[in-house]
């Protein structure tokens, strides 16, 4: 296993980073089996863990903390706050006052009396910038987080954040977490440029792509829509649809390259990420423990020139062949009273 420093904080972090939104009851429900995945992957010297306090509703922060349990100092442990977390209002978002409350339900449910790394899951436009840099501040001088990061967010969003903390002598964000692979690089074209500039770590995350490189999907074959995440979106899979074709199309190009050079599909996928200058660490995010092994078995490939340009010719750079989940849209796009201007009164003179 490779390790790089995170950004600017000094902290040394595994190339790879597990991630656990599959673990609990959206995922695998056996917390037993969830602490082996996380055992094996520490055993394999992977250090850093990422989590969230949506997944699951809680419980996979729960997972996390019961599993660390006598081995909480070699870990870099990573959470997020933002999306809603129960009943009732303000029990979202980036505000002092949620932030603060979820803060300590985190550090309860994970069984620590710190975080390493804090970060803020999207945007949210209904709270200052500087009010939330603010806290997280506030946080890091209180000793309960390290550091603290943000996730999915659009490059404009992550520069004003940084001018916003220099002028008001406020703690920075020290990463970004934004969902990268072959088949989805929009965020070479200028998250990953913005990222250097300011020296912030990256976590990228869906390096298989919602599942399109695992090699379970493949052009002419069955595709299943009422299982896993097909029976979730199942839009995103529906072999007639243009998207999915290209999808299909590129796999099975990469799946050559992939034989070409002794390797699956997997594993180039999970290399590819990590071979960019910008990122810091790859999150991996198995259910079992079987789909970890497999997963680390591309943990020592290192991609040359030659495959790079043929990754290339193939999925040109900066290009997404599809919209990747979970990206954040701007309000503006969804919400049409931000980009209408009502029509004037035609009172009678």
């Amino acid at each position: 296993m490779r390790y790089r420093v995170l950004g600017g904080t000094g902290i040394e972090v595994s190339t790879y980073c597990l991630g656990t939104m599959m673990f609990g009851s959206v995922g695998n429900p056996d917390h037993g089996d969830c602490a082996r995945v996380i055992n094996t992957a520490l055993d394999q010297g992977i250090n850093f863990v990422d989590t969230a306090d949506m997944y699951s509703a809680g419980e996979s922060e729960e997972i996390v903390g019961k599993a660390l349990r006598g081995r909480r100092d070699e870990v870099v442990l990573a959470t997020k706050v933002h999306f809603q977390m129960g009943e009732g209002r303000n029990r979202s978002g980036n505000s002092r006052r949620w932030i603060l409350k979820a803060v300590e339900d985190s550090l309860k449910r994970l069984g620590t009396d710190w975080i390493d790394l804090y970060q803020v899951h999207r945007p949210d436009h209904s709270t200052d910038v500087e009010e939330t840099l603010s806290v997280l501040s506030d946080l890091v001088r209180a000793g309960k987080i390290r550091a603290f990061g943000c996730s999915t967010f659009p490059a404009e969003e992550i520069t004003e954040a940084h001018h916003v903390a220099e002028r008001r002598g406020l703690h920075r964000f020290r990463t970004e977490q934004p969902p990268y692979s072959i088949l989805a690089r929009g965020i070479e074209s200028s998250v990953l440029p913005v990222c250097r500039r300011y020296g912030m770590g990256v976590l990228t995350w869906s390096p298989l792509a919602s599942g399109f490189l695992s090699g379970k999907y493949r052009k002419g074959g069955p595709i299943d829509l009422t299982t896993g995440r097909a029976a979730l979106t199942p839009g995103r899979f529906d072999p007639s649809l243009p998207v999915t074709a290209a999808k299909l199309d590129a796999v099975e190009r990469l799946v050559e390259l992939a034989d070409g050079i002794g390797c699956s599909l997997p594993e180039l996928a999970i290399a590819f990420p990590a071979a960019h200058p910008a990122v810091t660490s790859v999150i991996i995010g198995p259910r079992t423990l079987p789909q970890l092994e497999s997963l680390l078995k591309g943990a020592s490939l290192g991609l040359d020139d030659a495959v790079l340009d043929r990754i290339d010719e193939i999925v040109p750079p900066g290009t997404d062949l599809y919209p990747p989940d979970g990206v954040w849209r701007h309000p503006a796009l969804t919400d049409t009273a931000l980009r209408r201007r009502p029509l004037p009164d035609r009172a009678a003179a």
